[in-house]
């Protein structure tokens, strides 16, 4: 063999060595879609926030439909741990509050309502 030819037989054995102690991810390409892991981690962010909410799954599940049922599980199971070990009180949602005040509370008399009762 001639030495260029034994230079890149080397280069070519060696080169499994050299890649081995890299993770997969660390190598351009390689690892997963960066969109996939975007998603992935909205999902479980969505679930850490619906238990900070006070947020029952299942509610949580209906309000994110697109979301991964089993990464949002994850999210909010971190999250009640994470407030589980520190303590910390939920905080209560405030979506679809105004939407019940407004049926809840009596609507204000027309003028045209008041002159009728005369």
């Amino acid at each position: 063999m001639k030495p260029n030819h034994l230079s890149r037989a080397l280069a070519i054995a060696l080169l499994p060595l050299v890649l081995a102690g890299c993770k997969i991810e660390d190598i351009p390409g390689l690892g997963p879609d960066p969109r996939a892991v975007a998603k992935d981690s909205e999902a479980k962010a969505i679930g850490g926030a619906c238990r900070h909410a006070m947020r029952g799954l299942e509610d949580c599940y209906v309000l994110n439909p697109k979301a991964s049922k089993a990464l949002v599980f994850s999210g909010w199971k971190d999250m009640d741990e994470y407030m589980r070990t520190n303590k910390m009180e939920g905080v209560p949602s405030v979506l679809g509050q105004n939407a019940a005040e407004k049926r809840s509370a009596p609507e204000p008399e027309s003028s045209s309502s008041r002159n009728n009762r005369s």
